[in-house]
């Protein structure tokens, strides 16, 4: 199969018609008939920015024959360029094959720092092109063979067998495809190679997944190796499953389990499916709709304890007796909010059997020193003692996994360690027999990608592009002055260059001890925090419109951050999440400069339209399209007119009670649902909800973090935040939060009626 990973030349006299020119072009030449791509450049120039073609090169050829080599090296501007571009080129990849060339210069000409990272030094006219080119190509063969991780080798080595397929699936390397002019787009499309790795698990060579074992097997323990685990299990049904797996292999019907109130729903879905009976954590929250942390006094032991005194459903268990089976908390929160997880495993270790950490959207934090202890598992780091330690990362969020691609990593304790035969009865339970190899595959190379140094440059990077973004940004904010800008939310104080130190995104209760004595609250409103335990993970940022104070009250004036986003949805930009007056992005390994300074653009066009009061027909079409009541309106009557209903309602007190308030149980959730499957539910209209017991989860997205599950009884707050939410899709359509769990049914006059499913009476 052949990869395109050209051999680079930099040689000032590649295109020269002088001895030295025509000898660098032999060589080339005799490259490209061995089939090789040759690039070919005069000079460093931007070092920085050809040395990322590291990443796309398969061997690097540099001259030393400057006309400026003096017998100085230190003091060479030759040899400091050389040693500038090794060194970029080394930061981030150690493996590739570097090659010096020379005509009169040899080895003695270049100090020992550059010596110890080359591969060969050529000396012109000394042997034939060909058999350089030879020589050079042996190792960059090497190379090539040595960076694929072990089950993308065994995937690529059966795709270019060429081995007739009598197994499923039926499209049989793609051939089925090809019978039929949609077939063919489909296969035009995807391409060969996606479709001929499309294989079924009975393929010996590739490793089951089901077994973990083979080219697999190897490719979980490359992984649980890279990710400081002991333990890797591969997962192509998301993190969602990766959660019900932990949770099915360590929790009983009737166990106690210590959840975030903040979770994901399919921590919701594993206590249903297991029976258990939560108690849990409930985070801060301030009114732009921004989930705060757990406050560390909650894991204090006796705080649970207290907790399971005051559950109905445990009335009468002794908390003294109890020993909760698991504890997951969600690490990163949805907004970039960290913990300690030293100070997490230091409380709870021993009292709860099994830590499970969500790191869903933390896989990244592993690979840079600057996450420190703020992510489950790192290098020299001690084990807990008794409790078993577990993550689960979406590598397709913030690796380079291809959607679906997840895993499960697993830390022994000192006094424990995982039964993997008994932990993959529960794999089994939840993952299918027909796994997609080319997920498999994209686990196996996010993981490889992220070996150090590479790695570790590559979250670098997301976090130097999150900092200028973060910067860029106030800077157009200072030269507005008085005029309205968008905020980032974040520390009040950003270094002035490169990514500046973890402990300026702690979040404490002020930023100076003087502050903080006359009680003004911080940057993120959250409240008192304990020193150390939360930081903001800067790669997360979330934009903040103007209109909504960070205590919950209206100005006069605002932009409600839904129409920014359809705005910039319109324009090419698509954003994570949008919330009342706050929208989310993320700086990936993938987010570029590019990316990000048109977002800023496209804020700024936003900024001149909305000042305007430019025409919705003219700057939002598509929307005006599907919602033709707004085609005459401007765009900042737009803003305003939703602004003011916000206000009518008190959308943003309203927004935050719900799920700061206590939430009742009158059962547990594993039987509230099961009246679903026993037809004992009834559909209740919105006015008559109070009081009753839900047997679905309620989840309104934005934020997509369930308000109720089942078993919970509706609180007058919730009753009346449904009855917002139906007067405001009334008024507003366009605008209408999505519910699951709040049915919309047409009446016979037309009408839209609200209902929820609770537990019939």
């Amino acid at each position: 199969m052949k990869f395109r990973f050209p051999i680079v030349i930099i040689d000032e006299d590649f295109r020269s018609e002088n001895n030295s020119g025509f000898g660098i072009r032999a060589l080339a030449e005799a490259f490209e008939q061995e089939g090789f791509e040759v690039l070919g450049a005069t000079s460093y120039g931007d070092l920085s920015q050809f040395a990322q073609q590291q990443s796309r090169a398969s061997a690097f050829i540099l001259s030393i024959d400057d006309e400026e080599f003096s017998p100085g090296p230190d003091l060479d501007p030759a040899v400091l360029n050389l040693r500038s571009f090794i060194n970029e080129v080394r930061a981030k990849n150690e493996e590739v094959p570097i090659y010096v060339y020379g005509e009169t210069k040899t080895s003695r000409h270049l100090p020992n720092d550059i010596l110890r990272e080359l591969h060969g030094f050529i000396h012109a006219f000394e042997d034939t092109p060909e058999f350089v080119a030879r020589h050079v190509i042996r190792e960059a063969r090497n190379y090539l063979e040595g960076i694929q991780p072990p089950f993308f080798k065994a995937l690529i080595d059966y795709a270019e067998d060429g081995s007739y397929s009598w197994h499923c699936p039926g499209h049989s390397g793609g051939v089925a495809f090809l019978k039929s002019p949609i077939g063919q787009m489909y296969h035009q499309f995807y391409g060969e190679n996606m479709l001929r790795a499309d294989v079924c698990n009975s393929v010996e060579e590739l490793g089951q997944l089901l077994d973990h074992n083979g080219a697999i097997g190897s490719s979980e323990r490359n992984a649980a190796r890279i990710f400081n685990a002991d333990h890797c299990f591969f997962v192509t049904n998301g993190t969602s499953t990766s959660n019900k797996m932990v949770w099915h292999h360590n929790v009983a019907p009737g166990d106690v389990v210590i959840v975030d109130r903040n979770c994901h729903k399919s921590i919701l879905h594993a206590i249903i499916m297991t029976g258990a009976i939560p108690i849990f954590l409930k985070p801060t929250r301030n009114h732009w709709g921004i989930i705060g942390p757990i406050q560390q006094s909650e894991f204090e032991p006796e705080a649970i304890k207290a907790k399971i005194r005051a559950n109905p459903l445990l009335d009468g268990v002794d908390a003294e007796k109890v020993n909760p089976r698991i504890l997951s908390l969600t690490q990163s929160t949805y907004d970039g909010v960290l913990y300690n997880t030293e100070v997490v495993k230091g409380m709870l270790d021993g009292y709860v059997e099994t830590l499970h950490f969500d790191e869903a959207w933390l896989p990244h934090a592993a690979f840079h020193p600057f996450y420190g202890t703020y992510h489950a598992m790192g290098r020299k780091r001690g084990r807990t003692k008794h409790s078993v330690t577990y993550a689960t990362q979406s590598v397709h969020k913030l690796l380079a996994g291809i959607s679906q691609a997840s895993h499960v990593l697993v830390q022994d304790s000192e006094t424990t360690k995982l039964d993997r035969h008994l932990f993959n009865e529960s794999y089994l339970m939840h993952t299918s027999t027909s796994p997609q190899y080319s997920i498999i595959a994209s686990c196996d190379v996010a993981a490889a990608m992220m070996e150090p140094p590479g790695g570790t440059a590559l979250v670098e990077e997301s976090l130097t592009e999150a900092l200028d973004f973060r910067r860029a940004m106030r800077k157009v904010d200072e030269e507005y002055g008085n005029d309205w800008w968008f905020q980032v939310w974040g520390p009040d104080a950003l270094a002035e260059d490169g990514i500046g130190h973890a402990k300026d995104w702690e979040l404490k209760k002020t930023d100076s001890e003087a502050v903080e004595s006359s009680g003004e609250d911080a940057w993120h409103g959250f409240g008192d925090m304990a020193r150390g335990f939360n930081m903001l993970d800067p790669i997360k940022a979330t934009i903040i419109t103007p209109g909504l104070n960070i205590d919950g009250r209206f100005e006069e004036s605002g932009i409600p951050a839904s129409i920014v986003s359809k705005y910039l949805t319109e324009h090419g930009v698509v954003v994570e999440k949008t919330g009342l007056y706050s929208f989310f992005i993320m700086f990936t390994i993938g987010i570029t400069k590019g990316r990000w300074n048109t977002l800023l653009a496209a804020l700024q066009q936003f900024k001149d339209d909305y000042d305007r009061n430019q025409p919705l027909w003219r700057v939002m079409p598509e929307f005006c399209a599907k919602q033709p009541r707004y085609e005459h309106m401007g765009l900042k009557d737009l803003c305003q007119y939703v602004h003011q209903l916000y206000a009518k309602y008190d959308v943003a007190r309203l927004s935050t009670e719900i799920y700061l308030g206590d939430h009742r149980p009158a059962m547990s959730p594993s039987e509230a649902f099961s009246h679903i499957a026993r037809r004992k539910t009834e559909r209740v209209a919105i006015n008559n909800l109070e009081g009753r017991v839900t047997s679905s989860l309620v989840t309104p997205y934005p934020p997509g973090i369930p308000l109720l599950i089942p078993g919970e009884i509706f609180s007058a707050d919730i009753v009346e935040y449904l009855r917002f939410n139906r007067e405001f899709a009334r008024e507003c359509p366009g605008f209408e939060t999505d519910i699951h769990g709040l049915l919309l049914e047409v009446g016979q006059h037309g009408e839209v009626q609200y209902f929820a499913d609770c537990i019939a009476e």
